[in-house]
């Protein structure tokens, strides 16, 4: 995994990928068949069947790889949004009609390993050159290109794409599975944030009786849920609908955060179990620990409740 970050001093020490607006798989290839799990280890395979012939690319090898399942746009952006609603599909009559209106594409950018032997150990650049020889390109995966000793260009490229950003990544580093490392330094363009939904307020005007604001935490360092805001724009109306469903069940009597929570938020607030997690744009953070101007991006079905910490964008560049 990566770290957020700046731009490294020393740029030659450094790959540049782009970093794409999509949710993390892993893709095991076995025997010509194909399962993706995600980054917290549920079978996604059955959600993305267009990605399936990927298991015939890799030149008859059983092998593991890591990429980004991606959606995008009518302008050929990626889309976080588009993706939302592959990402918790799982009626196949339904997944077949999204196929056809909103297509994913699996972006390969390593492997672990192929056939019997390990590949984590190997440096960067020769897990790179090893992917682009196993894996044949298709209409739904790609092998994306990569920047050498070009990390500011292919920022600047990031931007005139309207990508997330940039990753960079030392040339001589292993692969660390499960790791947060500084060989790996995510650049954003924009600020985002992943939360964990603790409740709801019932929403006014064009929005009476459905969801008008999510109650958002952040876990601290010592694993406590701290209430960071709330969170009432960037919501399409199927993803009010969406989210009522899935938060209906999850009601508690009891605020889910560590210490008070505003009166002005608790008042007339539904309580939820803190089990789904979801991700925000923002403008910065206020002194007292809450989210400024928050705008929604979508749930993450990808990431774990006890993984979302706070991530302070860097003011400096990383050696």
């Amino acid at each position: 995994m990566a770290q957020l970050g700046a731009l490294p001093e020393r740029d030659a020490d450094y790959g540049h990928e782009m970093k794409w607006d999509g949710v993390r798989a892993l893709a095991y290839v076995e025997g010509r068949a194909l399962r993706l799990i995600s980054r917290n280890g549920n079978d996604v395979t059955v959600a993305y069947p267009e990605v399936f012939p990927l298991a015939g690319a890799t030149g008859g090898h059983d092998c593991v790889l890591d990429g980004e399942i991606v959606a995008f746009d009518e302008a050929g952006h990626p889309s976080f949004e588009a993706l939302q609603p592959r990402m918790h599909q799982r009626n196949r009559d339904k997944i077949t009609q999204l196929v056809k209106l909103v297509p994913v594409t699996y972006l390969v950018f390593d492997i672990l390993h192929i056939n019997a032997v390990t590949s984590i150990n190997m440096p960067y650049t020769e897990r790179r050159d090893l992917l682009e020889n196993v894996v044949t390109p298709g209409a739904r995966w790609q092998v994306p290109g990569w920047f050498r000793d070009a990390g500011q260009a292919a920022l600047d490229m990031s931007r005139q794409m309207g990508l997330e950003g940039v990753v960079a990544k030392r040339l001589n580093s292993p692969y660390r599975p499960g790791k947060r490392s500084a060989d790996w330094t995510k650049v954003k363009n924009f600020a985002t944030q992943e939360v964990v939904i603790g409740g709801w307020q019932v929403g006014e005007g064009r929005r009476e009786g459905m969801i008008g604001s999510l109650l958002l935490g952040i876990h601290d360092e010592a694993g406590k849920l701290l209430f960071a805001g709330h969170v009432g724009t960037g919501f399409t109306q199927a993803a009010l609908r969406y989210l009522h469903e899935q938060l209906a069940p999850l009601e508690r009597p009891t605020p889910p955060f560590a210490g008070a929570v505003p009166r002005e938020h608790a008042r007339h607030a539904h309580w939820v179990e803190p089990l789904l997690v979801g991700e925000v744009q923002y403008a910065e953070w206020t002194g007292d620990g809450r989210l400024r101007h928050p705008s929604w991006r979508g749930l993450r079905s990808d990431k774990a409740p006890a993984e979302v910490m706070r991530e302070v964008p860097p003011d400096r560049r990383v050696g």
